[in-house]
């Protein structure tokens, strides 16, 4: 473990000042943001008692810092607590996680007024999301303080509560319930002795009284649009930071910017950044963290997936059971279906296996079964999984891991203004992260199924997802912010010009931003609407009276941002046509967006049981109960922008099918915001694109695959073994130039 002042930053546009930051390596060495958080002020070595300075041996520690920090934790709480009471079970669980022992150090590490940046590595598993918070919360720095703001008399507060940011909805809800648990304080709207809380996008559970708040990036990004200063908080801790996500490298600029300010806008009162990662160099300074077990690396033992599952089916014991990596549903299925025909023939003193697939579009059910212990005895089980996996969950019971090397990764192109989903090498923190996989519970093996050489032609790490991201929602993030030149805005790495130019014109065609550049008064409001800014403009335009269909937006909306498809894909024929008459009622001959409106205002009207009428359906029930949230949010909102002069009447209501001309007018609706992603049917009878001249094919799981129409409009355009156009709805040719033209 180390304390260090990292060094100089370079952008790929522009030289920085060199910053210092804490970084307290555990487990690996720590990823290098090289300062790029910027601490007004010096950090003292000092600062963390006993750890080994970074560039020389350590200095000796002044004896009035060493007594006032010795007698603080001697005099101090043993540990952190809350003002309820501890689960005493969780409690022994907590003190033999590794972090657990170095509790002192991360509160040193951040105490007194200099400290104010700490970059904290340590692998998965380690403690770090549920323990670092209440490690912190209790430190002198993190209570709340009313202080006066500069030219003002009023009083205002500052501080009280550490804010622990997360890439993903799921992780931030149930680190929460987690936590609390933890700490024996309840979880609960309205509550005045609840401590933890947790936000996420169309979901808000903040106990009053909050001291620990869980939440997406994205929903920290929508409080910097309210506060630029996030006076509520004491601390902000940007947790996985590894798999850079666009929202967490724009988080991580605006940190940097109320860093490197004056502090006016929190009366001089400091914030505390804690950057946490899982990933780093394994070659550096190992076992402080993490490596609990030891993981067996056996790189290229096979060249077939299937062969060395058998190979550890008969040659290793009990128990034990394998996650094999895969890239998606197809390749999952075929393996599956494989390894059970494989597996009637082994011999009868074998134990029996199960096989179990894990993937994003998978029914909750048969997610939940991957998770479950099997109940047969003298049975193991595979789990086939897609890189869902890796970070996300952790399948109990696994000690082998058989990786294949690969993972779909989706990608914008700027210049195509399209995705494309394909396989491509993972990197080495990937690798490293699914091989930790095999060592949670008990010495673990890994199975690679590519070579040393291949391995070490890996990149280090994932591409930041704003390098592999449209960046149109974050330049308009930005703009709201008042970021003028947003090419000159500090990100720790900066998309190509071109990618932000054309978010800027993109933005401009749908009038967020006005011709000098500046953000309009509907770009503002887009910018406070939990959604995509095309999605934004739709929703604004269904507010005008020639549209008149707010509500019928947001049930869209709602079904197609509630994560996965809410529709399950199945690879078999004989599967397709059963979906096929199962969802005849719901599909309609203008398109897929009308055939969601449909679905969940015939979900909605059902009052009896909506489990079996989704899985008759084959309907993702979780998705279509995230998409009922969202859509209750989404009405909220509106009330309160105006965008809806009342309140909707509760659910259920009978199911009205909407009418030919009305479902036209929704589709003109969603023309305002996609009007750029249509195609026209040219003579040989393939689609091609408006803008860009591609040719475009209907994806299969549209209901229009196979149909010709005069045009159509797409809501998502990717390229995976073909291009493809998704969430399809037919169209006429002149409503292309009628909306190009009245925007």
């Amino acid at each position: 473990m180390s304390l260090e002042k990292d060094g100089e930053h370079r952008s790929k546009r522009r030289k920085t000042d060199k910053k210092e930051s804490a970084s307290l390596k555990i487990g690996g060495k720590a990823i290098s943001l090289e300062g790029y958080l910027n601490a007004p002020k010096n950090l003292h070595p000092e600062a963390v008692n006993g750890l080994e300075n970074a560039h020389g041996p350590e200095k000796p520690i002044k004896s009035e810092f060493k007594e006032r920090h010795t007698k603080r934790r001697e005099n101090g709480p043993k540990g952190p607590q809350f003002k309820g009471r501890e689960d005493e079970k969780l409690l022994k669980t907590r003190r033999e996680l590794p972090i657990w022992q170095h509790r002192s150090d991360i509160q040193n590490a951040l105490s007194g007024p200099d400290n104010d940046v700490l970059v904290l590595v340590g692998e998965t598993g380690s403690g770090k999301s549920t323990q670092v918070p209440q490690f912190l919360y209790t430190e002198p720095w993190c209570q709340r303080r009313k202080v006066q703001l500069p030219g003002s008399k009023d009083e205002v507060q500052i501080g009280g509560t550490i804010a622990i940011t997360q890439p993903r909805r799921v992780a931030a809800t149930t680190l929460a319930h987690r936590v609390s648990q933890e700490a024996g304080t309840p979880l609960g709207k309205g509550r005045k002795d609840g401590k933890v809380g947790y936000s996420v996008r169309f979901d808000h559970n903040v106990p009053i009284g909050t001291r620990i708040k869980y939440l997406t990036e994205g929903m920290l990004l929508q409080e910097l649009l309210r506060d630029p200063s996030l006076r509520q908080y004491s601390a902000i801790v940007v947790d996985e930071i590894h798999e850079r996500s666009l929202d967490a490298d724009l988080l991580v600029g605006f940190l940097k910017q109320i860093l490197a300010g004056n502090k006016a806008g929190r009366a001089g009162v400091p914030l505390k950044v804690v950057v946490m990662s899982a990933t780093a160099d394994v070659d550096a300074i190992r076992g402080f963290f993490g490596d609990i077990y030891p993981e067996d690396k056996l790189a290229d033992l096979q060249d077939a997936l299937l062969k060395t599952i058998f190979k550890v089916h008969t040659q290793e014991p009990l128990p034990g059971d394998i996650l094999a990596f895969l890239t998606g549903q197809e390749e999952i299925e075929a393996a599956q279906k494989i390894i059970e025909e494989y597996a009637t023939t082994l011999a009868s003193n074998m134990p029996k296996l199960r096989v179990f697939p894990l993937y994003g579009q998978l029914s909750m059910d048969s997610q939940r079964e991957a998770f479950l212990p099997v109940k047969t005895p003298f049975t193991r089980k595979v789990i086939l999984a897609t890189n869902i996996a890796e970070t996300s969950v952790t399948v109990p019971g696994v000690r082998y891991v058989i990786d294949c090397g690969k993972a779909k990764v989706k990608q914008f192109r700027a210049r195509l203004g399209m995705e494309s989903l394909l396989a491509k090498p993972i990197s080495k923190s990937s690798a490293v992260q699914r091989t930790g996989r095999a060592g949670r519970e008990g010495p673990g093996k890994c199975f690679r199924l590519y070579t040393e050489d291949a391995f070490t032609n890996l990149q280090g790490s994932d591409l930041p997802e704003i390098l592999r991201s449209d960046v149109l929602g974050a330049v308009l993030t930005m703009k709201a912010r008042g970021i003028q030149d947003v090419l000159a805005f500090p990100l720790m790495d900066a998309p190509e010009t071109e990618a932000i130019e054309r978010a800027l014109v993109h933005l401009h065609f749908l009038g967020a931003l006005a011709d000098d550049g500046s953000i309009t008064s509907k770009g503002q409001t887009m910018a406070r609407l939990p959604l995509s800014a095309p999605l934004g403009t739709v929703l604004l335009a269904a507010a005008r009276p020639e549209f008149d269909c707010v509500l019928e937006t947001i049930d869209i909306i709602s079904c197609i941002t509630s994560g996965e498809d809410i529709f399950l894909q199945v690879q078999s024929e004989e599967a397709q046509e059963e979906i096929e008459q199962a969802r005849g009622e719901v599909q309609r001959r203008e398109g897929d967006i009308i055939t969601y409106l449909t679905t969940i205002q015939q979900y909605t009207a059902e009052n009896s049981n909506r489990i079996e009428w989704c899985k008759k359906r084959k309907i993702n029930i979780r998705n279509m109960k995230q998409a009922l949230n969202i859509r209750r949010q989404l009405r909220g909102i509106c009330l309160k922008e105006g965008l809806l002069s009342e309140a909707p009447p509760q659910d259920p209501q009978p199911f009205v099918p909407l009418a030919p001309e009305q479902a036209e007018m929704v589709i003109k609706c969603f023309l305002k915001g996609f009007a750029l992603k249509t195609a026209m049917l040219a003579p040989d009878a393939s689609y091609v694109t408006v803008q860009g001249k591609h040719v475009v094919a209907i994806h299969p799981a549209s209901v229009l695959h196979g149909q010709k129409k005069e045009a159509i409009m797409f809501l998502e355009h990717v390229y995976t073994n073909k291009n493809y156009a998704k969430k399809v709805s037919a169209i006429q040719a002149a409503w292309i130039a009628e909306a190009l033209e009245n925007r």
